[in-house]
């Protein structure tokens, strides 16, 4: 009898021990596999790459309906399921319409500047054989972009996401890339025209100008986090950034119902004709690690179908999982 007890609890412990390992690599798949299916909407629309050559040299960036993606260079990043919110490249994103990349930048460990997500690193492409996604590589495909399409613009808004730099080196090491292709940038501390902005690069920075670059530092683009609140009235922030507010609406963790909500309120939040509005669709919803995709299918739908009055002003709005329709539905309210 004590023996046959004895191999019922052998048995019980070996089945134990075989569904939590079944368990564990079911989770691991569905965090490695459902990333991968992930690839976002792919079709082409004829003339993103170029739609601002249509527009006046005289008409200031602030005053422009501009498609932007959040976390830009997330297309193939690690603890993909919570940190991807892109399907695409960078330079993907900028032949299919958007202006507004969200640069979010660490140190790499050997005196030069990577692409992160929170902790978590971006990379070239998918597996462990994959290389960390540099600043030089993005700068490249920027580069690559405007060379082609001269007529366009590129707002790099930079925000130091980790790493022990303080931010006068983090500032020092960025304009050291900068200084490499001088010619690709508009370095100015004040929203300039798009005539003066055509064909370059216009940094947007999310610090402080600790090293004292003065105009060179880039456009102040400072904001407080704007995480979850149970006062779902709290949507747009007005942010005094010197010569000019930002008016930033960025709940990150709101769940669906609610982000649009806010979303469709911060498209009337009181901006004068010298401020910047700056409109985040991108949310990771109530959950301590979201999972962006799930919320960026349905919030992108609905912005499909909402119809942005041509000839009107809708700031510059920033999404997940950005498509060509996507941003040709936003760029259009630019023309009357």
């Amino acid at each position: 009898m004590f023996g046959k007890r004895k191999r019922n609890r052998g048995s019980f412990f070996l089945w134990a021990v075989f569904a939590l390992m079944m368990l564990l690599i079911l989770l691991v798949s569905v965090l490695l596999v459902v990333p991968l299916l992930e690839r976002g909407d792919r079709t082409a629309v004829d003339g993103s790459a170029a739609w601002m050559a249509r527009l006046d040299d005289g008409l200031p960036l602030n005053r422009l309906t501009i498609p932007g993606t959040h976390d830009s260079a997330t297309q193939y990043v690690q603890l993909a399921f919570f940190s991807k919110c892109q399907a695409l490249s960078v330079g993907e994103q900028l032949e299919a319409g958007f202006r507004y990349l969200d640069i979010r930048l660490g140190e790499d460990g050997e005196g030069g500047l990577k692409l992160m997500h929170g902790f978590t690193d971006c990379k070239t492409g998918f597996g462990p054989q994959s290389e960390v996604l540099t600043l030089d590589a993005v700068l490249e495909q920027c580069y690559g972009f405007l060379a082609a399409h001269p007529t366009e613009t590129v707002l790099f808004a930079v925000k130091q996401e980790h790493g022990e730099l303080s931010v006068a080196e983090f500032q020092t090491l960025l304009d050291g890339y900068i200084q490499k292709a001088p010619n690709g940038w508009l370095l100015t501390d004040s929203v300039p025209s798009l005539g003066q902005a055509r064909g370059k690069l216009i940094l947007l920075r999310r610090y402080a100008d600790e090293a004292g670059l003065g105009s060179r530092a880039g456009i102040p683009f400072l904001w407080p986090d704007q995480p979850g609140t149970e006062d779902r009235s709290l949507n747009t922030a007005a942010s005094d950034n010197g010569g000019y507010t930002l008016w930033v609406q960025d709940r990150f963790e709101y769940d669906s119902a609610d982000k649009w909500n806010a979303f469709r309120a911060g498209m009337d939040n009181g901006a004068g004709v010298k401020d910047i509005s700056l409109n985040f669709l991108s949310t990771k919803g109530s959950q301590t690690y979201g999972h962006p995709y799930r919320y960026a299918r349905v919030l992108n739908t609905r912005l499909l179908g909402t119809a942005l009055p041509a000839g009107s002003f809708h700031g510059w709005i920033v999404v997940d999982f950005g498509s060509a329709p996507l941003a040709s539905h936003i760029y259009r309210a630019n023309f009357g």
